[in-house]
């Protein structure tokens, strides 16, 4: 499995990572043990959870991701083989979480503790803020508007916290998600003004319906060494095909919720047809060859994969094994040209 530094940190993490949003719900403890042990055995050292996990997020289920990952560090007793990242939640309605989750010092010491206790160990390699504070275009917005923040607690408030957290040595490295250009370059400038550390990564959607990370993002990757952790490669296994033609696949999560409905609009719909197409033309899965193109972009440092089988995973780990053709490569831009922005 090829390795890829995270950021400027003496880490390096594995192309693939591994995703844990369906444990607790989707997935049992025993299947988040099965898909943990099938994916270290393959070469991934890379994990990634968050608080807030699993999802959809509900306050019965609220950190058993975390909780299970933590089981099986315990047991298996190789913490220091791995790279742990984890996610402090951003602003929400979901009260259950510390009377309604915000990025204040206050709460970001409560969650970082809660998290260690929950994944049983002492420190967490990559931190990351789970969404921005203020009201900003993510989770599909465009078109941005200026809105009234209101008592939004400052990036440089949120950012200090976690400098104290790094101090403490309860965390190693600190990210951003579900960020934009502005945001990414505010993390940027207030690490540089007081001497704080700097954000190794940025975990964003990317993925052949949903480019958008490349519009002004990922030069910031490139020049200023903060690499996108990639999520939803597959936009939640659309890419695969499994839902074209009206199918809804017994246990699918588009067909367990359905209020995530960003890859399901007809404009979308064309598209993944396109690409799947292209992808049997080929000879590949249409799984592998969209993993396969996230994989081959520069400004990616991990792509990070979810599944609820083993089947699932092992097709997926195997994208990194793929190296797409001029050819194909050129036919998939030629597509995106047609398709930009169906699922921004």
């Amino acid at each position: 499995m090829e390795k890829r530094q995270l950021g400027r940190t003496n880490l390096d993490v594995s192309l693939i990572g591994l995703g844990t949003m369906t444990w607790g719900q989707q997935n049992t403890e025993r299947d988040a043990f099965e898909q943990l042990d099938y994916a270290v055995d393959h070469g991934i050292n890379f994990i990634d959870a968050a608080e807030m996990y699993p999802v959809p997020p509900k306050a019965e289920t609220q950190g058993l991701t975390e909780t299970y990952l933590g089981n099986w560090l315990n047991a298996r007793g190789n913490r220091e083989d791995l790279v742990i990242a984890t996610k402090v939640t951003g602003r929400s309605d979901m009260d259950y979480m510390r009377g309604g989750p915000r990025l204040t010092r206050e709460q970001i010491h409560q969650a970082v503790d809660d998290s260690l206790r929950r994944l049983q160990t002492d420190y967490i390699d990559l931190y990351q803020i789970h969404w921005p504070e203020r009201k900003a275009n993510f989770f599909g917005k465009l078109g941005y508007e200026p809105k009234d923040d209101g008592d939004a607690v400052p990036i440089e408030e949120t950012l200090g916290a976690l400098n104290e957290l790094v101090e403490a040595g309860k965390v190693r490295h600190v990210g951003i998600s579900n960020e934009t250009p502005w945001g990414a370059m505010e993390y940027l400038r207030q690490a540089e003004k007081h001497g704080w550390p700097h954000i190794q990564s940025i975990q964003n959607p990317y993925n052949l319906l949903n480019r958008s990370y490349e519009a002004g993002l990922a030069e910031i990757s490139m020049r200023e060494d903060c690499g996108l952790l990639a999520y939803s490669p597959l936009a939640f296994g659309a890419l695969t095909g499994k839902y074209l033609g009206g199918r809804h696949p017994e246990g699918a999560r588009l067909t367990e919720f359905t209020r995530f409905t960003r890859y399901t609009s007809e404009h979308a719909v064309e598209a993944t047809a396109a690409y799947v197409n292209l992808a049997w033309e080929h000879g590949l899965s249409p799984a592998q060859m969209a993993l396969a193109y996230v994989n081959s972009r520069p400004f990616v440092t991990s792509n990070l994969i979810g599944a609820t089988t083993l089947d699932q995973l092992g097709e997926n780990i195997e994208s990194a094994n793929i190296t797409l053709s001029d050819e194909l490569l050129g036919r998939i831009e030629s597509l995106h040209q047609r398709y930009t922005y169906p699922c921004p």
